[in-house]
């Protein structure tokens, strides 16, 4: 393998020969006719034995001699892949109708022949000024009726008519432009599409009610799903409805169909560009940076995905090893393909980066299944809305020591494809993830109560219940339940899942019935799919399945302990549900709580088993339990490592991955040969501060 040294040390030495490759290296390219005509060179999706390292590219902001200059150093760093075209729709539609890839194709066919394949992104947001000016629909209208103009990103009404039309003829003519350049090895869709705004125009409100229209059929049934009953809010028609308000204040059953609404808005642009490819573009796959879970919007991914992804994919910019890992898996559902990271962290906000740390989450990627990442962005931004996001090249074009990092990660990795990477992951153990349950546990409204028992929050709750499984080092898939097959799980868990629909109760009922094993815990299935609380006993539509009642919650003073296994386990909680066994029985009860009441029931239900854990989803209370549950399913745990270092076996061999400042020991049986670092192990692999190897 290369050796990488410090790029500062021999700066000038490698622009110059950057500069050289430069010269080389495009005057072979191909021209533009002859690469689109060559409809037989056409890639097939990404297959077993390939990984992918490359940067996603704006060559928007450079110059001719910028851009040969940058795929000079890509080259030297081994790129095999960027991503182009996101957030650039005016540079290839300047003015309506008219095109001009003229430009693109040159660049294009540089990558081309440079070995270099692009991951082409469909810009259908943000929408041009000029689609804002000829079609005011698109122009984003807030609470109080104020028009907003576009000065930031994604500020357009994605549901607006005209905008949907000007997106899918854009998005053809792309599609068809490069539907035969060999380059292309995959589409994307509207970069982060769910960062998007709600919108409060007239014309909102009628597509809002439009939609209510088609989902409830009648007022009456409308006002039943929203309880207007409740402070003489009764509708009349569906003309008496008003766009709930996003920042509130509102009732929690309209704010929840408010998001839905918004929700199927980008669910369907989505599968209109989906559609679109597979009518021009048939054999290129789609790997998309979405963002389901932005705060802005959202949208229900988990529930819809495969109706528009080939790879999952995310922008990848952990905070830590754990919740990036989350975020990760969440992408991936239970899709049999590798993950890819359409934008992988380089720097930060504000934050220039740290040697070794990208490289170290390459490793982690590599571990929970990843095939392709792509570090954002190639040359720091000299204006606009990430002018402090730093790139591998500085602000003055200098390459940075980051691109000796990712090189380095670039030649590893090609080394690597060789044993058995990318891993094709088989997940033990699935996770429900439901983002009707993010939504309406976290109303607005000045007067709801959901918030003071909804405590920590959801999301927090599912990672709670994650973070043990993936420090034991088991593959572990994130999933909608009422959605998703549960068949190929050993076991199954429920954090905090406050609402349960109708599928997701009959795909537990059916799956624990027939020999499958359900963990829930405390705050699940309470509310029906309108928001509405259960009129029935608890958990909702599951009682008879985990064999008992839920009743009140407290909260105590000190920190629930019960006994599990022989030891006492102190749950670092202090809230719990009072369980009443009817055919359920009793594992644990609490210790410290007068009432003594059960901590975990099980039943036997049909051929299988449901288990309920009566506090809230935190690693320290769920992790004893899911312990307890590993022999009794048989869920393998994956290989032993010390706190901060994680590990998957893969076709014989270990990768390790030290995410931590600190060396690591991790004890071995004899003397072994990392493969990486080509050391020689006795009895322990020794890992440096964020230091990886893949040990025979």
């Amino acid at each position: 393998m290369r050796k990488h040294t410090p790029l500062a040390h021999g700066r000038k030495l490698r622009l110059f020969v950057a500069s050289l490759l430069a010269l080389l290296l495009i005057s072979g390219v191909a021209s533009p006719s002859a690469s689109a005509q060559n409809a037989s060179a056409h890639p097939n999706w990404p297959g077993p034995g390939q990984l992918f390292v490359g940067t996603c590219y704006q060559p928007v902001d450079r110059s001719p001699e910028e851009i040969d200059h940058d795929i000079a150093i890509m080259k030297y760093a081994d790129f095999n892949v960027v991503r182009m075209g996101d957030l650039s729709w005016d540079s290839f539609e300047p003015q309506q109708g008219r095109f001009t890839f003229e430009w693109f194709d040159k660049i294009m066919d540089k990558m081309q022949a440079n070995g270099i394949r692009v991951i082409l992104d469909i810009p259908g947001t943000p929408a041009p000024i000029w689609l804002h000016r000829a079609y005011l629909g698109v122009d984003i209208i807030a609470q109080s009726g104020t028009r907003l103009p576009p000065a930031e990103r994604y500020m357009d009404d994605i549901s607006d008519p005209d905008y949907v039309r000007e997106v899918s003829m854009m998005a053809d003519a792309l599609t068809k432009r490069y539907a035969h350049h060999p380059a292309v090895i995959a589409v994307g869709y509207d970069n982060e599409i769910g960062n998007g705004y709600m919108s409060y125009s007239e014309a909102d409100r009628q597509r809002f009610i439009a939609w209510l229209r088609m989902k409830y059929g009648t007022p009456e049934a409308l006002n039943k799903a929203w309880a207007t009953q409740r402070w003489s809010r009764r509708l009349n028609s569906f003309e008496d409805v008003d766009l709930p308000l996003a920042a509130g204040p509102g009732p929690s059953e309209r704010y929840f169909d408010l998001h839905r609404f918004w929700s199927d808005v980008a669910i369907a642009r989505l599968r209109e560009l989906d559609a679109i490819r597979q009518r021009n573009m048939p054999n290129i796959p789609s790997i998309s940076n979405l963002w389901d879970t932005a705060s802005r919007r959202g949208f229900d991914y988990l529930s819809t995905y495969k109706s528009y992804v080939s790879y999952g994919a995310e922008g990848f910019y952990p905070a830590d090893p754990i919740s990036g890992a989350f975020g990760a898996l969440m992408t991936k559902g239970d899709l049999p393909t590798p993950i890819w990271f359409n934008e992988f962290t380089a720097g930060g906000g504000g934050f220039y980066g740290t040697p070794g740390r990208s490289r170290m989450y390459a490793y982690l990627g590599l571990v929970m299944g990843a095939q392709g990442l792509l570090v954002w962005t190639f040359n720091s931004h000299l204006g606009g809305e990430e002018q402090a996001l730093f790139g591998p090249l500085d602000h003055d074009g200098t390459p940075s020591w980051k691109v000796d990092e990712f090189a380095r990660i670039a030649d590893e990795f090609r080394q690597l494809q060789k044993y058995g990477f990318p891993r094709y992951t088989h997940p033990q153990v699935a996770i429900a993830y439901s983002f009707d349950s993010f939504i309406d546990s976290h109303p607005n409204g000045p007067s709801n109560t959901t918030l003071q028992y909804f405590s920590p929050s959801y999301t927090d709750q599912v990672q709670g219940a994650f973070e043990p499984l993936f420090r034991a080092n088991i593959d572990t898939a994130i999933i909608n339940i009422g959605h998703d097959s549960l068949k190929p799980y050993q076991l199954v868990v429920v954090p905090a899942d406050y609402v349960i629909d109708e599928a997701s109760a009959n795909a537990l009922r059916a799956y624990v019935s027939n020999g499958g094993t359900v963990l829930m815990t405390a705050f699940s299935a309470k509310v029906d799919e309108h928001g509405q609380w259960f009129d029935t006993p608890l958990p909702g539509r599951l009682p008879d399945v985990f064999g008992l009642r839920t009743s009140a919650f407290y909260d105590v003073a000190a920190p629930l302990e019960f006994d599990l296994d022989g030891h006492t386990v102190n749950s670092g909680v202090r809230r719990y549900e009072v369980i009443e066994p009817s055919t359920a029985e009793v594992v644990s009860r609490f210790t410290n709580t007068a009432d003594h009441t059960p901590a975990i029931t099980i039943n036997h239900f049909g051929k299988g088993a449901a288990i309920y854990l009566a506090t809230e989803s935190k690693t320290s209370s769920i992790s004893p339990v899911l312990n307890h549950l590993y022999d009794m399913t048989g869920v393998q745990r994956g290989p032993q490592t010390p706190e901060g270092v994680f590990a998957r076996v893969v076709d014989g061999r270990t990768l390790y991955v030290n995410t931590t400042g600190e060396q690591k020991r991790v004890a071995i049986d004899g003397t072994k040969r990392g493969i990486l670092t080509n050391r020689v192990y006795a009895n322990a692999v020794v890992l440096g501060p964020l230091e990886a190897d893949l040990v025979q």
